[in-house]
């Protein structure tokens, strides 16, 4: 089973992520997204998994996106998800990929139903 993790430390609910999948015995691939963000055919197929659109994995409380708001909202799918690609500290975390599912681990434990 090979889980990645696409992480941030700085971010509690991220480190309660990575401590729970570690106390079900499970390393996950972790990615650090602000280091390596996903690219957009990455981000397309994160969204596909997650079953939500790029607007639902924006962190809108971001300065990033409050600076951009209008002309985010009204970008086509394909532009939001570049957007994001471009912007990766508004994609929403802490996210847990197991194959074609995956879960935004908000609580952590919404990660436990894929894995």
């Amino acid at each position: 089973m090979s889980i990645t993790l696409y992480h941030n430390p700085r971010c509690s609910k991220s480190r309660q992520t990575l401590a729970l999948l570690e106390e079900k015995g499970i390393q996950p691939d972790i990615i650090e997204y602000l280091q390596s963000p996903p690219d957009a055919a990455t981000l397309t197929e994160i969204l596909a998994a997650l079953g939500i659109t790029a607007e639902n994995l924006m962190r809108k409380g971001e300065d990033e996106f409050k600076s951009d708001k209008d002309s985010v909202l009204s970008m086509s799918e394909q532009q939001q998800i570049e957007w994001l690609a471009a912007n990766p500290k508004v994609i929403e975390r802490p996210i847990v990929v197991n194959g074609e599912q995956a879960r935004i681990g908000r609580p952590p434990e919404s990660v436990l139903e894929i894995i």
